[in-house]
């Protein structure tokens, strides 16, 4: 999956690592990107970036951005939110899987047959706290790992129909999201850099940043990728 001249569509894509994938996208030679923000306005001088509005837990916004586009060869899933929480408010949990999980697994969905028409590739950003999660946000923990597992159960589904699933499970990054994180953080430009280059090698895991690469080698050789790879063979042949 090379970038050039294909059409991608991003949501959250307004601010931290969303906007620093546009930027690369189009660095990338893309010859669309389809902008998703919550307010449907993002002022960019390229004209190649088409503005769309889509708040991704809003079902209607997400039918007609599908309807508006009409080609699309990758989606990637980056609209999230963390919230600092004690699992203590159920109102919070709910937020956390609206948005991180049941907004890319919609918006998967929604995009599937101009997918399945190109081709294509869904990106999905995910966390390392969605593989062990962080006490200080362990709603938004939980999401993460609803989300990887969604994802990979997507993976095997699309298999057989030229779409491929893939994950970036991504370390600190220097956003909004992580301010209140005292640890070094990877400049979204560099985040947005490992992401594409993992999913032009065709990586299914994309560990796009220092903290993540260190544990790549042990999640690819590890338990849980194993009875992944051998849960495949229960895969039904239609979705």
């Amino acid at each position: 999956m090379k970038i050039e001249n294909k059409t991608v569509l991003i949501t959250g894509a307004n601010r931290g690592i969303g906007e620093a994938l546009v930027t690369e996208a189009l660095r990338r030679g893309a010859k669309r990107v389809y902008a998703g923000t919550r307010s449907g306005a993002l002022h960019h001088s390229d004209k190649r970036v088409t503005p769309l509005l889509l708040d991704v837990t809003k079902t209607t916004q997400i039918h007609q951005a599908a309807d508006t586009v009409d080609s699309l060869d990758v989606l990637i899933n980056n609209a999230g939110v963390a919230i600092y929480d004690d699992l203590s408010n159920p109102d919070v949990i709910a937020q956390h899987l609206a948005v991180n999980f049941s907004g890319p697994l919609n918006l998967s969905l929604a995009f599937l047959p101009l997918l399945e028409r190109a081709k294509g590739a869904i990106v999905t950003n995910l966390s390392l706290a969605g593989l062990a999660p962080l006490p200080i946000i362990p709603s938004y923990s939980i999401s993460k790992a609803a989300a990887l597992s969604m994802m990979q159960s997507l993976r095997a589904l699309l298999a057989t129909q030229g779409v491929t699933v893939h994950v970036a499970i991504l370390g600190p990054i220097d956003t909004e999201m992580s301010r209140g994180l005292n640890v070094p953080k990877t400049p979204t430009e560099s985040a947005a850099r490992g992401i594409f280059d993992g999913l032009e090698k065709g990586e299914e895991e994309i560990f796009p940043d220092p903290m993540s690469q260190t544990i790549a080698e042990a999640w690819r050789a590890g338990v849980s990728k194993a009875l992944e790879r051998q849960f495949f063979a229960f895969t039904p042949t239609v979705i």
